[in-house]
């Protein structure tokens, strides 16, 4: 397999910048080549050492790029990726494939056509606590599962303590922000673990602590289409970060703690099992795996870990638990 010789990154913020020092560094020798999201002109000093600012997506492509990563606001994630995919590039798109059903469904022929060359960012799957919470889930050792409870949160102004959290894309309805759209990791890995989802229930709240215009907590029941029933919370409020999974079994229940990497099974007799427990890791890491695979489908070695299809059924969750809250009724996914 041949080193990659040629990228383009579609965006100059925090998680724009963290893939472009993460190709440098994993592969010295490519170009790297950065355009703004919002077409503004980029000065040398916003991007990291090495990295070429292109004044257009036309400029960019004149240069021939073989790989491209959209890291732009959401609504201008299906425009962009459908773009560069007819371009002829393999393309790894960020989280979440876009801010609406409607915004994707303009775009959907390109993305549909190349599909096999287009990877969806929902990087939780590359962590190993994850992988081992799955494998522990698949294997059927549990028994029947009898419910599962989700919760993740963190207080927004802390999320980058630099800048003022309101002019994050986080805090903003027109870039695409609001707990549903940014943390819809839960929704991908609830999905990756348990299946599809059948039908949901959502409360989604702006309490106005935060002064923003979108949602900043949500609580919701889903159903899967094996019948698991999922309890889900979502905010920006929590002063105390928490990212976990409790997976409660005929024979044991499963905790997986996201932000500490360890998953533990407590069963009978109060024995519990650290399967697996690394705090230490370095959460770049699953960033670096996530590039290795996107270079692997370029180079054709494997196929998308996270498919347009599976980017698309987490858009529909997002709408449903939007349509739900807006409604105050139970929605089905199949009436989306």
């Amino acid at each position: 397999m041949t080193a990659p010789e040629h990228f383009l990154v579609v965006g100059s913020g925090s998680i724009a910048r963290r893939h472009m020092n993460n190709i440098r560094a994993a592969y010295p020798r490519a170009t790297v080549d950065c355009i703004s999201a919002s077409g503004r002109e980029l000065r040398p000093d916003e991007l990291p050492e090495g990295v070429i600012a292109c004044a257009s997506l036309a400029q960019a492509l004149a240069r021939r790029p073989a790989l491209a990563i959209v890291a732009s606001p959401a609504p201008l994630h299906a425009e962009q990726a459908a773009t560069l995919l007819s371009g002829g590039l393999t393309v790894l798109v960020e989280k979440p494939l876009s801010d609406s059903l409607a915004r994707l469904a303009a775009h959907a022929e390109p993305l549909h056509e190349y599909r096999d060359k287009l990877v969806v960012a929902y990087n939780l799957r590359f962590m190993p606590s994850a992988v081992i919470a799955r494998q522990v889930i698949e294997s059927g050792q549990l028994g029947a599962i009898h419910s599962v409870a989700s919760e993740v949160g963190q207080y927004l102004p802390d999320w980058r303590p630099a800048s003022d959290y309101r002019n994050n894309v986080s805090a903003q309805r027109a870039l695409g922000g609001g707990v549903l759209l940014e943390l819809s990791h839960e929704l991908d890995y609830l999905q990756w673990l348990f299946g599809a989802m059948r039908s949901v229930y959502c409360q989604a709240r702006t309490t106005g602590s935060l002064q923003l215009d979108v949602e900043d907590t949500v609580d919701a029941l889903m159903t899967s289409e094996r019948g698991t029933v999922i309890n889900l919370h979502m905010d920006f409020l929590q002063r105390a970060p928490v990212r976990r999974c409790r997976v409660v079994a005929e024979h044991a229940t499963l905790e997986w703690d996201i932000l500490n990497n360890r998953v533990a099974l407590h069963e009978g007799g109060g024995r519990t099992t650290l399967l697996h427990d690394d705090p230490g890791y370095d959460r770049n890491r699953m960033y670096v795996d996530e590039l290795t695979h996107f270079v692997d489908v370029a180079q054709a070695q494997s196929t998308p870990f996270v498919t347009l299809e599976q980017g698309l059924e987490t858009l529909k969750l997002v709408e449903a638990l939007k349509r739900s809250s807006a409604t105050g009724a139970s929605v089905a996914l199949k009436d989306l």
